[in-house]
């Protein structure tokens, strides 16, 4: 089962610890859900996802305000006491002393944040969704190109970094070269990014290693992207066939989610970078409900209709 752990939710978060003396260190998140612990609070602990990130907001902090003291310290005892990887409070509220003595007591992270608890939440929840999301790692390059995600793969020396460079000098954006980590967020979408060692470099060969980042500028690099469309590089088969109109997809499988694909073959004087800037804007015109191929088998069906009629 894959995990995160709670300093890099603290850290990424900006997070602020109230528990200094907690060790946080083993601590890990191994589902993307969170849980507001209202029921709880009130006594009820059958179905108590005890697993999860556990948010206190002006609710559940109002709440446990209008009990006694006696109440409230029984009450967040017996919620505190559970094996939960931690508690974070939002929207200003701010656990008193008792609250504290009892999270240092059972060992429990006990973490504040000054955002509003929805907006939070919206914002966690995606942030565990994408850290805990199954991955893998392929060699491949993933450029941003006009807002598609481009996910260009090839054998090695083929040319996939040379093509990633012109992109790149053409206003576009890279996102990895080399090694592309995917992510499967949901069953529709994909999510590449770059090792944090390899991050905005790329490898040309006969000159080496150049940092895009600096040689370009901050605007053309990004450090995660969707991917939208795959495509293949492979040398020139002249026995092969390739597709010249287009009218079917063609898929490739990642993680068990299917995305459109193409190979493309090449050969001395074809302009890698125009192609993939063509086929990027070809693809997001489909999503926008228009097929150059099937518009042209329209007008030649209609072409032919009519010399039949004549």
């Amino acid at each position: 089962m894959k995990t995160v752990q709670l300093t890099k939710l603290v850290e990424d978060m900006a997070l602020k610890n109230l528990t200094p003396d907690v060790d946080m260190t083993d601590v890990k998140i191994s589902v993307p859900d969170i849980n507001r612990p209202a029921l709880q609070l009130t006594g009820y602990f059958d179905h108590f996802a005890a697993e999860r990130v556990q948010i206190i907001g002006y609710v559940e902090y109002t709440y446990l305000e209008h009990l006694s003291r006696k109440e409230r310290i029984e009450a967040y005892e017996k919620f505190i006491s559970y094996d939960i990887p931690c508690v974070i409070f939002t929207t200003l509220t701010q656990p008193d002393e008792e609250m504290l003595a009892l999270s240092n007591k059972y060992n429990v992270p006990t973490l504040i944040t000054e955002r509003a608890t929805s907006g939070f939440m919206a914002e966690i929840i995606r942030w565990l969704t994408l850290e805990l999301a199954p991955s893998i790692s392929i060699h491949g390059v993933l450029v941003d190109v006009y807002g598609e995600g481009v996910l260009i793969m090839g054998e090695s020396g083929i040319g996939k970094s040379e093509a990633a460079l012109e992109l790149i000098r053409r206003g576009h954006r890279l996102v990895s070269d080399d090694v592309v980590e995917i992510r499967k967020v949901s069953d529709v979408t994909l999510v590449g990014s770059a090792p944090d060692i390899t991050r905005h470099f790329i490898e040309l060969r006969g000159i080496g290693i150049i940092d895009v980042k600096t040689l370009y500028g901050v605007e053309h690099v990004k450090n995660t992207q969707g991917i939208d469309l795959v495509i293949k590089l492979e040398e020139w088969d002249k026995d092969k066939e390739y597709d010249r109109l287009g009218l079917e997809e063609e898929y490739t499988e990642l993680l068990g989610n299917k995305v459109v694909c193409h190979s493309l073959p090449i050969r001395p004087g074809r302009n890698l970078a125009v192609i993939v800037e063509t086929a990027a804007v070809n693809h997001r015109q489909k999503k926008m409900g228009y097929n150059a191929a099937q518009e042209l088998y329209r007008r030649v069906q209609q072409n032919m209709a009519a010399k039949r009629e004549d």
